[in-house]
């Protein structure tokens, strides 16, 4: 392969793991919104 192939390789390989270990620290590190039991929730078909 050529230098150029394998540097887009890395890069490529770089965006797409360092994208899913961000998104698995931020759903582990960010709190969860809390839903009142008495609401309906957003978008929901009422009669």
């Amino acid at each position: 392969m050529e230098p150029a192939s394998l540097i887009l390789l890395i890069v490529t390989l770089l965006v797409v793991w360092g994208g899913l270990v961000a998104s698995t620290v931020a759903l582990r590190t960010l709190p969860v919104p809390e839903v009142p039991e008495d609401d309906e929730p957003v978008g929901a078909l009422t009669d």
